[in-house]
């Protein structure tokens, strides 16, 4: 049995769990962070330091950072397609999980999710956020042209990267602000949506999040 802390709504957590379940992981999600506390339960801090979510428990091995339990979730327990085994190959995937984390994700969920979601409606700062969502535009477009035909980003099968990348069009279309019509990446998302893997451990309702 493998375990994971951290809360449904959190969109780090949800990129685990997704991934646990693409590969056909048996796992016990425990509510943590967020309402339910316990960041900072000596427990908790022992297996994250850092007091943060997720963690993932493995037998002995223990891991927190999202994108590095993802990665080792695919390499142990992934197909060939899943993780696949060129470096060269693999390296061109991991290129766009990077980029989701480190360039993407920054710009639609501090950007665009924490304004709509996270800061009472008196305090956003609406001019910024209208200069966001046109750079935010401008990086879906580049994912939009990776996309292409393909049905994912490795081409016919999905993969790690597909889980990096993939959970963030759940909150991007189902946020209310204006969104560029990129037909590859919006035929991407209604695949994704027909996963029962993706229903599941993706598309949880964030509602609660919400800060009037």
């Amino acid at each position: 049995m493998v375990t994971v802390w951290g809360r449904a709504t959190s969109s780090n957590v949800q990129a685990v769990m997704w991934a646990c379940a693409e590969v056909g992981l048996d796992v016990e999600r425990i509510d943590l962070g967020g309402s339910f506390g316990g960041n900072d339960d000596p427990e908790f801090r022992a297996m994250n330091p850092n007091g943060l979510i997720p963690v993932l428990k493995d037998g002995d091995t223990v891991l927190f950072e999202s994108a590095a339990i993802v990665r080792y979730v695919a390499a142990r327990y992934g197909s060939p397609t899943f993780w696949p085994s060129d470096p060269a190959q693999r390296a061109e995937l991991d290129v766009w999980a990077e980029w989701t984390k480190t360039t993407l994700c920054p710009a639609i969920i501090y950007n665009i999710f924490w304004t709509l979601i996270r800061t009472p409606a008196a305090e956003r700062d609406w001019d910024n956020f209208k200069v966001q969502v046109t750079k935010t535009g401008e990086l879906m477009t580049v994912a939009d042209n990776r996309i292409g035909n393909n049905a994912f980003l490795a081409g016919d099968d999905i993969s790690f990267a597909d889980i990096m990348f993939g959970h963030v069009p759940y909150r991007y279309y189902t946020l209310d602000f204006d969104r560029l019509p990129l037909k590859n990446l919006q035929d991407y998302y209604d695949r994704l949506i027909q996963r029962p893997s993706y229903q599941e451990n993706v598309m949880v309702d964030y509602s609660a999040l919400k800060v009037d």
